[in-house]
């Protein structure tokens, strides 16, 4: 039996391990590779031949999303198929990855079963996501296409994301943001690289100017009282 030759690109060493183990115990399957991040990723696709990419979105140097840009940039796209596998379920995250090229997009609590049903899909050809993602892109396409253009930019952003932007754009320290959202300091800087990537911004003053020109920014309601 031809086993489908798989590469593993996520930042936890413990989850790629795990990963692994199960992965190798299906007949089927075969990990040939590991990636700590983005840039890890890409040389292993570009040096070990592989049938499917298990993707991460969060990793440090690179990430998820920006590997994919990277691998449509040097057209690396038919040498393996991409299945997302991460923590991340909001609507940006979903379309963005499957305009990037991706062919499937599943959660991390989605193991076993799903997982092996959604790797054999993609082998196939065939393009993998849950009814309930499915549904999401389709509202966001509806969505998209009820609005003109001038309103496009804000629809590319999601509710999270405009938040981390108000934060940021008025001053709060990364810390101070994963408190306020209660979300981890790492989380707050995906959403910041994310948010720089997506606005093709470089500096702060640009995210500014961006939430300025969509009037982003209400009443602080983080500032301390005097």
């Amino acid at each position: 039996m031809l086993k489908l030759k798989i590469l593993l690109a996520d930042d936890h060493s413990v989850l790629r391990a795990g990963l692994k183990l199960l992965l190798n115990s299906e007949d089927d399957f075969m990990v040939v590779g590991e990636a700590a991040d983005g840039e890890e990723a890409l040389q292993l696709i570009e040096t070990i031949p592989a049938d499917i990419l298990l993707l991460d979105l969060s990793m440090p140097k690179m990430s998820g999303l920006e590997c994919l840009r990277e691998i449509k940039k040097r057209k690396l796209q038919h040498r393996i198929k991409i299945l997302v596998l991460t923590m991340y379920q909001d609507e940006q995250c979903i379309k963005e990855a499957m305009q990037l090229g991706a062919f499937g997009y599943l959660e991390k609590n989605s193991l076993d079963t799903e997982l092996f049903q959604a790797l054999r899909t993609i082998a196939t050809g065939n393009r993998y996501l849950r009814p309930k993602d499915k549904q999401v892109l389709l509202e966001s396409f509806l969505n998209t296409s009820e609005n003109d253009g001038s309103n496009k930019q804000q629809l590319f952003l999601s509710v999270r994301e405009k938040e981390v932007l108000e934060l940021l754009v008025r001053g709060h320290s990364m810390s101070c943001i994963a408190d306020i959202l209660y979300i981890s300091v790492k989380t707050v800087s995906t959403y910041k690289t994310r948010l720089m990537d997506k606005l093709n911004c470089t500096k702060k003053s640009e995210l500014v100017e961006y939430a300025l020109r969509n009037n982003l920014l209400g009443p602080d309601k983080n500032q301390a009282p005097l």
